[in-house]
């Protein structure tokens, strides 16, 4: 399984990045640009996957890690984002939280 960590992460431009986290925790607050497609609903929600590669993040690294490994098993080009949302706050990086 591939993994980038998030000093990683924020040299990265252009590669998308999946938020797998429960909506509630997306909204309050993620790494600005990521898509919310969350571990529980992405049985449902394959073909929103991008079809080039992509990041996968969650809160720590552990539901991202399982996506990826599952992701790379159907053989999509996903990397996993090593301590997750909670590294990218605690580093000090921005986040976005959807307006009211």
């Amino acid at each position: 399984m591939k993994s980038i960590t998030i000093a990683e992460l924020t040299s990265r431009e252009s590669t998308p990045l999946i938020d797998v986290r429960e909506k509630d925790e997306f909204a309050a607050g993620h790494v600005p640009g990521a898509v919310n497609i969350p571990m529980s609903e992405l049985g449902n929600r394959l073909e929103e996957l991008p079809a080039e590669a992509f990041d996968v993040i969650c809160q720590a690294g552990a539901r991202s890690a399982r996506v990826v490994q599952a992701l790379e098993a159907q053989g999509h080009d996903a990397t996993n984002v090593e301590g997750g949302t909670g590294e990218w706050i605690a580093a000090g990086h921005p986040v976005e939280v959807p307006s009211a």
